[in-house]
């Protein structure tokens, strides 16, 4: 019981809103690597992946934890901390788990014509998150961005379903970066 007590944010109220500033900047500029401190959740979460979870997750919003994320400590830590309830991949508002654990994308929540906002978030656990790789086109981005992918194919696929798709939300050690539906990847 005492690795769900452990983590968390470090000083609450500022942590969880310069994590909120940092992952909001990330939507809104895909492409760009925000960085946020202050929190840290069980191994094998990287304290990017523990910050988004503790800001934008609470009782409301159910939550998957695919492959090595769906633990016991865990489990327990979002339990405490968050207080999300834990449901199977096709009810999730969002998700964590590495790349492998997230294909197919298609059964994850895609939204609906009348309600395209229902849909998942993945949280893609990175072992690192770079500036270069894949070129990045659209909304929030000037010219261009380029952000360290690991299938472009399946996020062009995704981008073509707009206005329905799921957004991403890549983590490494202390860095955020997203990749909203409609952002163009080449």
């Amino acid at each position: 019981m005492r690795d769900a007590l452990d983590g968390g944010f470090t000083d609450a109220a500022p942590d969880a809103a310069r994590a909120f500033r940092a992952i909001l900047t990330a939507m809104a500029r895909p492409g760009q690597i925000a960085r946020v401190t202050g929190a840290t959740g069980p191994v094998p979460m990287s304290l990017a992946a523990a910050a988004v979870l503790l800001t934008l997750c609470d009782p409301t919003t159910p939550l998957h934890l695919a492959g090595r994320y769906d633990t016991d400590a865990i489990r327990a830590w979002v339990a405490f901390h968050i207080g999300a309830p834990l449901v199977g991949a096709d009810s999730a508002d969002f998700v964590l788990g590495d790349w492998a654990d997230l294909l197919p994308l298609d059964r994850f929540r895609q939204g609906s014509p009348d309600y395209p906002d229902r849909s998942a978030t993945l949280i893609v656990e990175m072992r690192e998150l770079t500036a270069e790789g894949a070129t990045l086109t659209g909304p929030g981005i000037r010219d261009s961005a380029c952000l360290s992918l690991p299938d472009r194919a399946a996020f062009r696929d995704n981008a073509t379903r707009f206005p329905l798709g799921v957004d991403f939300l890549f983590t490494a050690g202390d860095r955020v970066a997203a990749l909203p539906r409609t952002t163009q990847v080449f």
